[in-house]
């Protein structure tokens, strides 16, 4: 419409309202977000930060899970883990239709229909499945020139295996093939290749023709023509049935332990199958599937589990049999390869589970910290808009508007990051973890100040805990979280980690707990040091406590974030503390001392121990010897006997904590003659009426008492024992079985050093091993067995997820403690300033200040460090970390939670530090600014 006085067309008044509103609103938020631009990029960079680690957190896991799965099953060998179908002889009218099903093109449409069989997420790899025909007889060659190292002759399994050329490369001659004419059963000579580990052991060469027997025909004669060179050896088309690649001696169960013979295998052509129907090899017709393990995904095990089952016993094989042949059987250790990863996850999960929800809930209670030191930092704005008649709802859109221009930017910036650092994981728990985080902070600012200004005030009442007793419904909330606590501690402590999301939470509480508890108490001796104090003559000390009295610092939720973070990370730490140490337990129960020379056939070299004595990082030797073939005159089993020398050997076992003794008891009795309780070089005894006092394991003494009773030696010599001392271990044997004699009373043939155990620091792996070169013994150190205990990616990725959680918790109690210096640090301002015109000098300043947060900083150092180790005391006996520290939970008696004085104190120092720190910098920085800004009227 045209306007009357001429002028230009204008928009509806409602649309104009609209879009004049939109745009003040705009303004608005522009404005505030410079005015207050410090503190937006500190939330930013809080959300940032939080989101990341959130979203970083699943994807961690997953990657730690699908790295542990694949281990798993790269670690188990193929013929365990590839699903093996088979088909027995077909039962057929004529031979020719059984030759037919031994053919390439029905054996190939099988193959198709096997593959697709398998459901996801159990993902064939056609590239290492393997098919065709193969005996499952072994042959014997009557060749005479094929070695035979037990008299026995070499014995033989021919297989048609399909896809030879692409899986090896020739290294002589060239690959087996057919004439024109089709192969049949009484074809009586085809063409083979081997694989060079074959021909290497069976000397055979490009040429050389081996005869196996027939069946009901003349024996066929295999002519080799190529040798080939695998391409991937460990792949499953070679390792699924491993003679193939490499020949094994084997031997008859009915046979002598020495007469064994070869067993190898020879390649066929890939159409020369029903060539096997002539033999006594009993063929039959097999495809492998081979799983990919780059497809293996730790969250899909229990489908996976479910996949592997149907195609080895369910409707998978089922199906099969109605498609391929109705005699198919299929199996598989795959099944039995994913329940033991299985049990090792199920092991660490509650562990993962303890980070989260520790970790997280610190977040969560920084979060909306940081949202209560923002309302409070604008509660005379808030409190103003109120006045003039904004509503709740309103003034609660308006912060949300503010703070999600900050925190949904920052919180995409941070799943961007943990997207980006983590890749190859899945996104939808990583995205809904930073979502979580973002919502958090968004409204932990408006939730603040609809509770602060729900009743429009003048003026707010006193925070001074001291005086203000804690209102009824405050007392039933904490009595409420105290029962939680409780009973998730009893859960924890009786049924173990793994039972539910409360019981996760137990360390947490724990520490919510003392927080509440400290919180309540906290005001007692804050009444006592004030009335201690009203009659000195200073001024500082007094004013001091009584600003502490009333500081708003001391609110629960400070409180409880800082006691919470400490307890995180000194359970955390605790948790690291007990997988060093039960990986160093387990390693030195295993080699006995900090390294070990050991031979187990003959003698170590009389000059060796010396020699190794004055290698660098050897600090003591301590000689032994042990034989494993012992054997009590009244017992039938043998058990380990170690000859050492009291003095060192009892040094050592004191050393490590493994059995010590008093080596006067061990020690044998001078009589005067030589060799002790043992019978002579010639046989003739020598001072048996003194037997050897012996050490020895629970179980032995148990079985053979204390004696004295006689004990074989593997050389027909013979030694008195009488046991004097019972350990649990010993250095010198790992095993529930030994006994320990002074081997100066042994024969003289059975005293000499087979084993040397090392003490030092810095033992050095590469020397030892050049110096025991000539030698026919083996070296072990402490330190390489420790790394062998590591042995899945979820373990170590575990302990990075827990080292991370220390670090977070560490982290967000400083951030807490930064938060509740920064709510106060207006007030402590004005504060000082006002007491500046009194006449305070400013060395006074800095000591009020100093001496105002001490309180808090004590309570919240002392506070945490107890409450932290009352946790890992209490919740220690149903936390089981053996899953996460050892490869083989059989390595140590078990694995527990250890104190960790670093994790306890680290943390503590650096909040009591932060809390005097803070208010020191801000006094010396108020002292060098004036007080002009902190005086000016109507500020607060």
């Amino acid at each position: 419409m045209t306007p009357r006085d001429g002028g230009t067309k204008t928009s509806p008044p409602g649309n104009a309202g609209t879009t004049a509103a939109h745009a003040r609103v705009r303004a608005g938020l522009r404005t505030r977000l410079r005015a207050f631009a410090g503190t937006s990029v500190a939330l930013a960079l809080l959300v940032a930060v939080t989101a990341a680690l959130a979203a970083a957190y699943p994807r961690a896991v997953d990657r730690y899970a699908d790295a542990g799965l694949r281990r798993a099953v790269e670690q188990a060998l193929p013929d365990q883990t590839t699903v093996q179908t088979r088909v027995p002889l077909p039962w057929m009218d004529s031979v020719a239709e059984t030759e037919a099903a031994l053919r390439v093109g029905p054996l190939a449409k099988a193959r198709a229909e096997i593959l697709a069989a398998a459901e996801a997420p159990l993902v064939p790899d056609p590239a290492q499945s393997s098919y065709g025909v193969r005996t499952t007889v072994p042959m014997e060659a009557s060749d005479p020139w094929l070695p035979q190292p037990g008299g026995r002759p070499a014995q033989l399994v021919l297989a048609a295996q399909q896809e030879l050329a692409s899986h090896a490369r020739l290294s002589a001659g060239r690959l087996p093939r057919t004439t024109d004419a089709p192969v049949t059963a009484a074809t009586a000579r085809v063409e083979a290749a081997v694989t060079v580990k074959t021909a290497r052991t069976l000397d055979i060469r490009v040429g050389s023709v081996i005869h196996l027997p027939g069946s009901a025909r003349a024996p066929l004669a295999v002519r080799i023509t190529g040798i080939v060179v695998p391409r991937v050896p460990e792949g499953a088309y070679w390792s699924a049935l491993p003679v193939l690649r490499t020949p094994a001696l084997s031997r008859r169960p009915d046979l002598p332990p020495n007469e064994v013979h070869w067993l190898g295998g020879l390649l066929l052509a890939p159409d020369a199958g029903p060539v096997l129907l002539g033999t006594p090899g009993r063929p039959e017709r097999y495809w492998n599937v081979a799983p990919d393990i780059d497809t293996l995904r730790g969250h899909d095990l229990d489908r996976l589990a479910s996949a592997v089952a149907a195609l080895e016993s369910g409707p998978g094989v089922q199906r099969l049999r109605t498609v391929v042949d109705a005699g198919l059987e299929a199996e598989t250790n795959l099944d039995e390869v994913l329940a033991d990863h299985a049990r090792l996850r199920s092991g660490i999960a509650p562990l993962l589970l303890l980070a989260a929800v520790g970790t997280g809930s610190l977040a969560v209670i920084v979060l909306a910290m940081a949202g209560g030191v923002a309302a409070d930092r604008r509660r005379a704005e808030l409190a103003l808009l109120r006045a003039r008649g904004a509503s709740l709802p309103g003034l609660a859109v308006r912060l949300l508007a503010e703070t999600a221009a900050v925190a949904v930017p920052a919180g995409a910036l941070g799943l961007t990051a943990a997207l980006l650092v983590l890749p190859g994981a899945r996104t939808a728990p990583a995205l809904a973890a930073a979502l979580t985080v973002t919502l958090l902070a968004c409204v932990a600012l408006p939730l603040r100040a609809l509770v602060a200004h729900r009743t429009v005030r003048m003026h707010d009442g006193r925070e001074d805990l001291a005086d203000t007793p804690p209102s009824r419904r405050r007392t039933v909330v904490e009595l409420t979280v105290l029962v939680i606590a409780v009973g998730a501690v009893a859960a924890l402590r009786r049924q173990g980690s793994g039972s539910t999301a409360l019981v996760a939470a137990a360390p947490l509480l724990t520490g919510v707990v003392a927080a509440l508890l400290l919180a309540r108490l906290h005001p007692w001796p804050l009444r006592a040091l004030s009335r201690a104090t009203t009659r000195m003559r200073g001024l500082v000390l007094p004013l001091a406590l009584a600003q502490a009295a009333r500081a708003p610092g001391f609110a629960v939720l400070p409180l409880l974030a800082l006691l919470s973070a400490l307890t995180t990370a000194a359970f955390g730490g605790s948790v690291l503390a007990g997988v060093t140490a039960a990986r160093d337990a387990a390693a030195l129960a295993h080699v006995g001392a900090d390294g070990r020379i050991e031979t187990t056939t003959g003698e170590l070299p009389r000059t060796l121990p010396d020699r190794v004595r004055r290698l660098p990082g050897v600090r003591d030797v301590a000689e032994a010897n042990v034989t494993h073939d012992a054997k009590p005159r009244q017992g039938s089993q043998l058990l380990p006997l170690a000859g050492v020398d009291p003095d060192a050997y009892a040094d050592l076992s004191r050393r490590t904590g493994l059995g010590p003794f008093d080596a006067a008891s061990l020690r044998q009795a001078d009589d005067g003659t030589k060799g002790g309780g043992g019978t002579t070089d010639d046989g003739t005894k020598g001072g048996a009426d003194r037997p050897l006092p012996a050490l020895a394991s629970p179980r032995v003494a148990e079985e053979y008492g204390t004696g004295p009773y006689s004990v074989l030696l593997p050389d027909g010599t013979s030694v008195t024992v009488r046991v004097v001392l019972v350990r649990d271990r010993t250095p010198a044997v790992s095993g529930d079985d030994f006994l320990v004699v002074d081997r100066a009373g042994l024969p003289r043939g059975a005293a000499r050093a087979t084993t040397l155990l090392l003490t030092g620091d810095a033992l050095n792996g590469r020397e030892l091993r050049s110096t025991a070169r000539d030698t026919s013994a083996t070296v072990r150190l402490r330190t390489e067995e420790r790394t062998r205990h590591v042995d899945s990616p979820l373990q170590s990725g575990a302990e990075r997820l827990y080292a991370v959680a220390v670090a977070a918790g560490a982290g967000y109690a400083v951030l807490a403690l930064v938060l509740t210096v920064l709510r106060t640090a207006p007030a402590r301002g004005a504060l000082l300033a006002r007491l500046r015109t009194m006449g305070m000098t400013r060395s006074q300043g800095r000591r009020l200040l100093i001496l105002t947060a001490l309180p808090q900083a004590f309570l919240a150092a002392g506070g945490g460090v107890l409450t932290g180790w009352a946790a890992i005391h209490l919740l220690s006996p149903g936390v089981d970390i053996t899953a996460v520290a050892l490869a083989s939970p059989s390595a140590v008696e078990g694995a527990v939670l250890r104190t960790d004085p670093l994790s306890l104190a680290v943390p503590a120092l650096a909040v009591l530090l932060l809390a005097v720190g803070v208010p020191a910098g801000q006094a010396w920085w108020a002292g060098r600014r004036g007080s002009v800004r902190e005086l000016r009227l109507g500020d607060s």
